[in-house]
């Protein structure tokens, strides 16, 4: 299972809640014969299957009873390009690929082995969960992105994930600015039985998530995920807000937040690095969460970010389930794009 939050190691004295495991409610859903559940492995490589279709089709295509050439390396050079790997990394991985190896003949298979071994090591720097420390009680986790990346929807399986692992986790719906995140992280709240403190329509995202945490803290909570808005077209305004925030924390506790985590949707491709770019001058980004790859052929995004940032990527979400968001690891990641 995953554990998603890293435990300290003087974490060993405090004593964890038991693990409480809540099965989803689907309420009014038509009777259907009971399937198999798929595992994280089948889920992960179904979910990344349009991206490694895409390269292991331009892969036997390029190097079928071919030598490796000039053309064939700006061929591939280009497939991982489309890839959205981004040109920097897709250049730097051919030029290492290309070593000891030019005008010799390989195969499709010994080149997917050989890149799927280099986007790995890119990635194994990056593979890091959320260090906890049992000195944040509760540890504040802003989470932050633009709206329609999945933020609210993530938040949910993440309160999921962690009270299956015995944390006590509570919610603080702060995008009070949109009634549907709002009722949307009531939901998931209900679903999963966590407490979500909520405002009034539009009230200041600030004063809720102050009260959020005054609650947390009466309560014992461990871990406080906090919703925030994501209206970058608006990034003046999306600024003064999540400032704001950040001042009434530090009021309560001057090392909140302890975590910033932002989201990201793979399918905007490299328009995901504008994203980081953006919310790291605005929040303080310290870790990524990528959601979404099942629906792109683009999943290469996440060696770009990697490459460019070097900030932790915490969690990867392959589909809509609740259990499709799990731990990022680099090596999974690499053999499942690769094919």
């Amino acid at each position: 299972m995953m554990r998603f939050f890293k435990k300290s190691k003087t974490e060993d004295k405090v004593e964890q809640p038991e693990a409480v495991i809540v099965e989803p409610v689907v309420e009014d859903a038509p009777k259907i014969q009971p399937v198999e559940k798929k595992s994280w492995a089948a889920r992960l490589k179904d979910g990344l299957s349009r991206t490694s279709g895409q390269l292991s089709e331009g892969i036997t295509s390029i190097f079928t009873k071919r030598k490796l050439d000039d053309d064939a390396l700006e061929e591939l050079e280009e497939l991982l390009i489309r890839a959205d790997l981004g040109a920097k990394v897709a250049s730097r991985i051919v030029a290492d690929f290309a070593k000891g190896k030019f005008d010799k003949e390989i195969s499709p298979g010994d080149v997917k082995e050989e890149l799927a071994s280099r986007v790995a090591a890119i990635l194994e720097p990056v593979a890091k969960q959320v260090d906890i420390s049992p000195a944040h009680k509760p540890h504040v986790m802003l989470v932050v992105g633009v709206n329609g990346n999945g933020k609210t929807t993530t938040i949910g399986k993440m309160a999921n994930l962690l009270k299956n692992g015995g944390w006590k986790v509570m919610m603080a719906a702060g995008d009070t600015f949109r009634a549907a995140a709002v009722g949307q992280l009531q939901v998931w709240g209900e679903r999963v039985g966590c407490e979500v403190v909520t405002g009034v329509e539009n009230a200041d995202p600030a004063s809720v998530v102050y009260r959020a945490y005054e609650e947390a803290v009466a309560q014992g909570v461990d871990i406080l995920l906090v919703d925030t808005a994501g209206r970058l077209h608006n990034k003046q305004n999306l600024m003064a807000e999540l400032q704001k925030i950040f001042k009434v924390l530090q009021k309560l506790n001057p090392d909140a937040p302890h975590s910033v985590v932002q989201v990201l949707d793979a399918t905007t491709g490299q328009n995901a690095l504008a994203q980081v770019e953006a919310f790291k001058s605005m929040a303080q980004v310290s870790g990524l969460i990528v959601t979404k790859l099942d629906g792109t052929a683009k999943g290469g995004v996440v060696v770009a970010l990697a490459e460019k940032f070097n900030l932790p990527i915490h969690a990867i979400g392959v589909g809509e389930g609740i259990e499709d968001l799990r731990d990022f690891s680099a090596h999974d990641f690499a053999r499942n794009l690769l094919g």
